[in-house]
């Protein structure tokens, strides 16, 4: 039984991050990375619109029973996205603004929250 909802939750995971994707472009950005892994864990998106590469992390629901979607993204998970950041410019030069950003899918309405969270927090 709790394979079986794991693996629900990864379906509904990874539809969510294909979806936000779709929305990303139709906004005009160009996905450089999706599923990036790196030593403290994985970002959902990584997309580029102009001077801006946003790092994005994606969560999907579809009842509000834990909560809206962009209160999953504790502190915790802002700290690895913020150590993923560094680790992504550890041998390439920086020549755009980094972004933090949450895309929430609720009941299949797409929430694109910009700068959601920033390094100083």
């Amino acid at each position: 039984m709790a394979v079986e909802k794991d693996a629900l939750k990864k379906e509904l995971g990874r539809g969510g991050e294909k979806k936000a994707c779709k929305y990303l472009k139709q906004q005009g950005y160009n996905i450089v990375e999706t599923n990036y892994k790196h030593p403290f864990g994985e970002v959902d998106i990584i997309a580029q619109k102009g001077e801006v590469l946003a790092f994005i992390e994606v969560k999907t629901r579809l009842s509000d029973s834990y909560g809206i979607p962009s209160e999953a993204v504790d502190y915790k998970k802002r700290r690895r996205y913020i150590q993923a950041a560094k680790y992504y410019f550890l041998n390439r030069e920086p020549d755009c603004t980094v972004r933090f950003d949450i895309i929430e899918i609720f009941r299949g309405q797409i929430n694109h929250i910009e700068n959601a969270f920033y390094e100083g927090e």
